[in-house]
């Protein structure tokens, strides 16, 4: 473990893991107004940024210069509750770089939006995207697009790519088994930790020293996104769900994090009924360490976009 890693430990352990140590915590923070979600103005100073409303929520369309490699949906984290950060934006900026179209959804969060909600809007959205590659040009067809982006299928380079990290990544998983079941075809699933399981009961999860998550308020928000459901439902805990079916995916988890037990079993079970998964566990690492600035976190950011380029 780097001790940029342990720095980033010691921050979180006092800045983060206190706001959700409790329920009431948790009920706090629901309440509290939400940051503004917009990339930041350096990110769209480097790269083609279309903004379109879809189903009634935001949705930014983010072009490479040349060709795309693939079609990236990308799910942001922060336990249903917190809007997409600039850490996730810096991921995106590097997978536009690499070549990938990359998509981002702002589903709806906890408590104004439910998990029906979130389901319904991205369920139409990837169902409209795998369909009709033209509906990717639609919402800014008044706007001048690069020539060589025009008329390219979503299929070019690698297919519709689902992505997401911590409660995108279970909402990513989520995702893909319902268009499973739909015949709607995903090419791969590209997972940084993943929150799989909104209940959060597995015992090897109070044996993890994680300095950032808290079981107790991150199960309340998700009990809260649910809408009072039940938090076995395979929407919010996939892991739950059948893992059959579903096509090859890549995870992301150190081992100082409360959801890497957990992802070891998805792990587990995907290989028990046949479907490919890559593993990429790193000792000492924290919640998602891709995103963080550290060794380890640069290392990953470059896996993460590799896979979704598909190149590994």
């Amino acid at each position: 473990m780097s001790w940029q890693m342990r720095g980033v430990g010691l921050v979180l352990r006092v800045t983060r893991k206190p706001r959700m140590a409790t329920v009431g915590r948790a009920r706090k923070r629901l309440a509290e107004p939400k940051a503004d979600p917009s990339p930041p103005k350096r990110f769209r100073d480097r790269h083609d940024v279309h903004e379109a409303e879809v189903g009634g929520f935001r949705v930014y369309y983010v072009e490479p210069e040349r060709v795309p490699a693939s079609t990236v949906v990308y799910l942001h984290g922060g336990t249903y509750l917190s809007e997409i950060a600039p850490q996730h934006w810096a991921l995106v900026s590097a997978a536009v770089d690499a070549g990938c179209r990359v998509v981002v959804p702002l589903y709806g969060l906890a408590p104004d939006h439910t998990c029906d909600d979130a389901y319904a809007f991205l369920v139409g959205l990837c169902r409209d995207l795998a369909a009709d590659p033209g509906a990717l040009g639609r919402p800014w067809q008044s706007r001048p697009s690069p020539e060589s982006h025009q008329d390219v299928p979503v299929g070019a380079g690698g297919g519709l790519v689902l992505a997401g990290d911590s409660a995108g990544g279970g909402l990513a998983l989520g995702l893909a088994q319902v268009l499973r079941d739909e015949g709607v075809g995903v090419a791969r699933l590209v997972l940084v930790a993943p929150w799989v399981d909104a209940t959060l009961t597995n015992p090897d999860i109070d044996r993890v020293d994680d300095p950032w998550l808290s079981t107790p308020g991150a199960r309340e928000v998700a009990r809260v996104w649910m809408g009072g459901g039940d938090l076995r439902d395979p929407r919010v805990s996939p892991l739950l769900g059948r893992l059959d079916g579903l096509p090859p995916m890549t995870v992301w988890i150190g081992t100082r994090d409360s959801l890497h037990p957990d992802t070891l079993l998805l792990v587990e079970r995907c290989r028990e009924v046949g479907t490919p998964v890559t593993l990429h566990e790193v000792p000492g690492a924290v919640h998602v360490h891709p995103l963080t600035p550290t060794p380890e976190g640069r290392t990953g950011t470059r896996e993460v976009v590799a896979a979704l380029v598909g190149s590994r």
